[in-house]
């Protein structure tokens, strides 16, 4: 509250003016600028002066300073009463005048408890064994259990977003009849990288500016000597229509270890062991999801080591028209409807198509994978029946990944620059 030792502004004005008359402008010059703007309107509310033209003149003889009397009142009152010494309505006045603020006291009596102490002592929450030992268990005061409190979160493994998605499409391939290959090995040879799928010793994938070639060991001790020796006449002097590439063949090229460039290492290897299984071949399907590595430069859409989606089919009398329906199907059912086909090379594989998918967000045509059908020079070798075709394609996880959690930077999806907030956030995938 306020401590008025000379009186409320209107108050004082008022003993100004019963003095002398005077106008605004003196008042002010007399009580203070702001005391005369507060207090000549109380005055003039409470009739204790009139105005005659521009001059201020006091109408009263007498007056009784209530502001004065009531904050006095309340400054006299002890604090736990103080809230009903004066009527709510002039109390209410005096806050809205901001002649008096209402302050909240708390107080706590504070009295000796049964278990009072000088120092603290921390209660033990188990019994451990050095308390078994020295007896202080008998006298210790154990922490009480709390059997209705909740336990803290729980921390668990977290899928990393391209575990995710090779999640979904292994489930989709599945649905499709289609079996995993064991590709757990990333070392492979020249042999089953290059030169089991007529690809000629000669081209450039096969350089070091392109391929990681292994140091120790750097050259593989076992290959198929009647299948080797197959694939090395096809090479130099063709068959099944072909004319090979007519070149000494390199065994010391072929033996040459390597990390894979492709999972279609491992296709050339299950495609051989089907031809040569007990009871003849059999129509199969096979998928894999592995990684694959490459000595590419590395930029926000590619890596020197990233994952390969790979599908086939062999069977009899397969032709591009089946190869076409099971990648619509397979694009369909993880999302991608709008398909285009271009026509491409690649060295194992003729026909070859580039596979184009039209973008929402993008609202373009982008690629997507490459297919094609396994040449013959390719099949030949292995002992597969004349008559029987392998269609195949392959695309990267990364790219559709990408797509589907927003990734612009393939660095931020996969490597040491990986947020890890990003694996314990990323929802769950799901193709419809």
């Amino acid at each position: 509250y306020w401590e008025l030792t000379e009186g409320s502004p209107e108050a004082r004005c008022f003993e100004a003016i019963k003095a002398k008359s005077m106008t605004k402008q003196e008042l002010e010059g007399a009580v203070g600028k702001d005391a005369a703007k507060v207090g000549m309107g109380n005055c003039m509310k409470n009739k204790w002066i009139k105005k005659d033209g521009d001059v201020l003149a006091a109408a009263v003889d007498t007056i009784v300073d209530d502001v004065k009397i009531q904050l006095s009142t309340v400054s006299s009152t002890p604090a736990e009463t103080n809230e009903t010494c004066l009527p709510a309505k002039v109390l209410t006045a005096l806050k809205k005048r901001k002649l008096l603020s209402l302050q909240k006291r708390v107080s706590f009596d504070v009295s000796k408890g049964s278990s009072f102490s000088t120092t603290r002592k921390k209660k033990p929450a188990d019994l451990t064994k050095e308390m078994i030992d020295s007896g202080e268990w008998q006298d210790a005061d154990f922490k009480e259990y709390n059997f209705g409190t909740v336990g803290s979160a729980v921390g668990g493994g977290y899928l990393h977003p391209l575990l995710k998605v090779r999640a979904e499409f292994r489930k989709v391939l599945t649905c499709m009849g289609f079996e995993e290959m064991p590709t757990n090995k990333w070392v492979e040879s020249s042999f089953w990288n290059f030169d089991a799928l007529f690809q000629p010793q000669s081209h450039p994938a096969r350089d070091a500016h392109d391929t990681f070639f292994i140091k120790d060991p750097a050259a593989t001790v076992s290959l198929p000597k009647d299948y080797y020796e197959r694939v090395v006449k096809m090479h130099e002097e063709g068959g099944s229509g072909s004319i090979g590439y007519r070149y000494n063949f390199k065994p010391g090229d072929a033996r040459k270890n390597l990390l894979r460039t492709h999972t279609t290492a491992v296709s050339s290897q299950m495609l051989y062991k089907l031809a040569n299984r007990e009871g003849g071949f059999k129509p199969q399907r096979y998928f894999s999801v592995d990684r694959v590595f490459r000595n590419e430069s590395m930029d926000a859409t590619h890596l020197c080591e990233f994952h390969q989606v790979e599908g086939l089919v062999a069977d009899y009398d397969l032709s591009l028209g089946d190869l076409i329906g099971t990648i619509e199907t397979f694009f369909r059912k993880i999302g991608i409807t709008q398909l285009r086909f271009k026509p491409a090379f690649n060295p194992y594989t003729e026909p070859s198509m580039e596979i184009f998918g039209y973008h929402p967000g993008l609202k373009k045509w982008t690629e997507i994978g490459n297919s094609g059908m396994f040449r013959p020079e390719m099949l030949a070798p292995m002992g597969l029946p004349e008559n029987v075709r392998v269609i195949a394609w392959g695309l990267s996880l990364e790219r559709p990944t990408m797509i589907k959690y927003g990734v612009k930077n393939i660095r931020d999806l996969f490597g040491h620059k990986v947020d890890m907030a990003r694996t314990r956030t990323a929802p769950v995938c799901r193709f419809d």
